[in-house]
Parts: C-alpha cells; sequence; structure tokens
C-alpha cells in the first residue's frame, strides 16, 4: 500500500482522499488548519505550509507528494524534493503563482491571451489604458484567487486608487474581454507521458467565485482548440497530475484566462458525472497508473454552495442530485459544499439545474 502525502487538507484534499480509496492509498495531509475537511480521510501533521521540518516529516512518512492549492511555497518544495518525488513539477507552480509568467508561458506555445502590460506604478497603467484602451483589468501577479487580487478600471480617473489598492508593485494589466461565456477544459498526464481530457465545462461566477459549471459545455468547433492547447501546455510543463486551463470564448476564438495546477473546482462534476473522476485520474498520474475512462454518465450540472449549506430539502427537488458537505464553518464567500446532477438529457439536466438553484436562492 502507497501513502501519498498531500499539501493541504481542504477539500479537494478531501476528496483526492475519498477517490484513493478505490486504489488502496493511504494519505497524510499537511496543513495548519485545526479540523479541516480532509481530516477524515487521513492523517494531518499541523505545520504551516513553508514549514521545513513539516514537509520533511511529510516526505519522511510518504512515498510521494502532492498538492490541492497553487500557492505552496516553491523554495520549500525544493528543499525536499531530493528525497521525494513531488507532482506537478515545480516549474508549473511558479508559473501559476505568477500571472506574468503564466502569459509569457502561453505566449510561448501560441495559446492567445488578452493583451496584457506589466505595472509598477501609476505612471505604467496610464500608458497601459491608453495602448489598450479601457476598460482594463488590473490585478496582483500573485496570490489573487476567487476574485480577490483584482480590480476593474473603466475610468481614468480610478487609475491612481486602482494601483495604490492592490499594492503599487508587481501588478499586470490586463485587456477587458467582452466575452461570451467562460468555459475549462481539464486533462490530466501520467508520468509516461500519456494525456486523457474531460468534455468542456461551461462555468459561470458570481463575485469571481465559480457558481455554476455545466459539462458538457456547447461549444462545437471549439473542443479541439482547447484541447491542443491543453496538450501543448501539458507537454511543455512535463507536466504529471490533473490540470485545468481556464478559458474566454470570444465569438469564434478562444483566448487563454489561467490555468491551475492541481484538480479544480470547474471539475467537481467529474466525481458523479464521469466514468473516472478528475480526482482518481490525479492520483493515477501521479503513481505512473493507466489513466481512467474520462466519457461521461450523462449530462452534468454542478453548483456551488457558498457562504451558508442550505438544508438537504433541496436534494427532494430531482432523484438525480448528489450533495457533498465539505465540513466546513459558515463564512461569507467560502465554498462550504456542492450539488451534482446528472440527467439523461441537456434538457432534463438544465431544467433541474434551474430549479435547484432557484431554491438555493441563485
Amino acid at each position: 500500500m502507497k501513502t501519498v502525502g498531500v499539501i493541504g487538507a481542504g477539500q479537494l484534499g478531501q476528496m483526492l482522499g475519498m477517490a484513493g480509496r478505490s486504489l488502496d492509498l493511504e494519505f497524510i495531509f499537511l496543513d495548519p488548519s485545526d479540523n479541516p475537511p480532509a481530516a477524515s480521510v487521513g492523517r494531518v501533521l499541523q505545520y504551516a505550509f513553508d514549514s521545513h521540518v513539516g514537509l520533511q516529516k511529510l516526505a519522511d512518512l510518504t512515498d510521494l507528494i502532492t498538492y490541492e492549492f497553487e500557492n505552496v511555497p516553491v523554495m520549500a518544495l525544493n528543499s525536499i524534493s531530493a528525497g521525494t518525488p513531488i507532482y506537478p513539477p515545480a516549474a508549473a507552480l511558479r508559473h501559476a503563482q505568477d500571472r506574468l509568467a503564466e502569459k509569457q508561458l502561453f505566449g510561448s506555445i501560441n495559446i492567445p491571451v488578452p493583451e496584457f502590460r506589466t505595472v509598477d506604478c501609476v505612471e505604467d497603467l496610464q500608458t497601459a489604458a491608453n495602448q489598450i484602451g479601457l476598460p482594463i483589468v488590473l490585478k496582483t501577479r500573485r496570490l489573487g484567487y476567487d476574485g480577490k487580487g483584482q480590480r476593474i478600471v473603466r475610468h481614468a480617473d480610478e487609475i491612481v486608487a486602482a494601483v495604490a489598492d492592490l499594492g503599487s508593485t508587481d501588478l499586470i494589466a490586463e485587456q477587458w474581454v467582452d466575452f461570451d461565456r467562460e468555459i475549462s477544459i481539464i486533462g490530466a498526464r501520467n508520468v509516461s507521458g500519456d494525456i486523457q481530457m474531460y468534455p468542456l465545462s461551461e462555468n459561470v461566477h458570481s463575485d469571481g467565485i465559480l457558481q455554476v459549471s455545466i459539462a458538457p459545455a456547447d461549444a462545437a468547433g471549439l473542443a479541439d482548440v482547447a484541447e491542443r492547447y491543453l496538450t501543448d501546455l501539458l507537454q511543455k510543463l512535463e507536466y504529471v497530475g490533473t490540470l485545468a486551463l481556464e478559458l474566454f470564448v470570444a465569438g469564434d476564438r478562444l483566448l487563454a484566462n489561467e490555468f491551475a495546477p492541481r484538480v479544480h473546482n470547474s471539475g467537481h462534476w467529474t466525481i458523479e458525472g464521469s466514468v473516472v473522476s478528475q480526482f482518481e485520474n490525479h492520483l493515477r498520474a501521479i503513481l505512473n497508473l493507466p489513466l481512467g475512462d474520462t466519457s461521461m454518465r450523462g449530462f452534468a450540472g454542478m453548483l456551488n454552495l457558498i457562504g451558508t449549506m442550505p438544508d438537504k430539502s433541496a436534494l427532494k427537488l430531482s432523484p438525480n442530485c448528489h450533495w457533498h458537505d465539505y465540513g466546513k464553518t459558515p463564512r461569507p464567500g467560502r465554498k462550504l459544499g456542492h450539488a451534482t446532477i446528472v440527467a439523461e438529457s441537456p434538457d432534463n439536466r438544465d431544467q433541474e439545474v434551474r430549479k435547484l438553484a432557484k431554491a438555493l436562492g441563485f
């Protein structure tokens, strides 16, 4: 029996642990939190994520290490990587942690992105606004997620405040994209280089947080393009594990927004909606096992449960509803669980998703 170490013990770690049961795996997590979600599926070492003592202990107790979020300190990982395999590779983590490096990576493999400029002062943003035009999206280069660390600048008189609000340096200004939809594609690549991909998901966000994902997305003609982009990204990074690529649909074009070197919220529907979930395929990839079947069991819709956990009476609305409670303390903006609908047709799925969304107050 192999033991997998996971940095982070949130709901993604919890779902990795659940998926690992069928593979006869044990899990040890590293997380500074008290009673995090993944404590239900494995032992938790309570250390800071950059604790050399904690990371070394995790390495000593496990056969290999992975992580469930992308803000893991790369230098801390490098201190233990010589003795224990760590997947996904540090190069993927470095690029995902810096929006400038990420955009440059996309450019190096001909994945189109919105126009962008680096910003380290007010004058830089003024120049970017003149060259790209307003509105423009100003973001921190590091540590932004779920809509945090960014501001939309619509008028020139907002420039000074926007730069000050986000810290004045190490920023990036991106062209505002009047997109039609947001989609994501998720795939896994194992140590041997084999790749499997899931159907496209269409994603709806509210206040920067994913609210609903629908799969497969109705995106005729775009799936092949998205798969090509993801294949090129996986191969460029010599990636091992599951990766999500988020894209804007703008007319007949796909523009890359960002990628996540981990299992991803927009793929939670794969637990019930696919033959093999993104979580199991992540584990299969890092263990260099054959990747599992990514074909769908039906038509899926996933709704995030954010801020407060609704009453389970909503389950009675559909026999096709699967309820996931992460066991987290309620807090505004916090992901507490999700519900997945898997139906026999797109129309039935959409009808049931709308009904559930209404019951949940979406």
